[in-house]
């Protein structure tokens, strides 16, 4: 499975950085591995000439082996907690979906 991450042009995404965001969607999306092919995390700052509000937006979509792709986002005051948010709400969908794949 491949994670792939994008930035605007408001944020420089170190290779730190990067591993801490693949770890964190990894921690959330680990039991669905075997059905996922590729997520791909967008990280955005809603309104980047000011400093205040949840204006940090994570978009991830993730592609599921054989299934149309999903998507869900987040805002959050930072990054991380954008991410964070984004992936809890991925791991709910994909529980969904995998569990209806599993009874059909």
């Amino acid at each position: 499975m491949i994670i792939q991450i994008n930035a605007d042009n408001n944020l420089t995404v170190s290779t730190e950085y990067r591993e801490k965001i693949e770890g964190l969607v990894l921690a959330e999306v680990d039991r669905f591995i075997e059905h996922l092919t590729r997520i791909e995390v967008y990280l955005s700052d809603q309104n980047s000439h000011k400093d205040n509000g949840a204006d940090k937006r994570c978009n991830i979509e993730a592609r599921l082996k054989g299934k149309q792709p999903i998507a869900v986002s987040d805002d959050g005051e930072t990054y991380d907690l954008a991410i964070n948010g984004a992936a809890g709400k991925l791991s709910t969908s994909l529980e969904t979906i995998v569990g209806k794949m599993k009874t059909h």
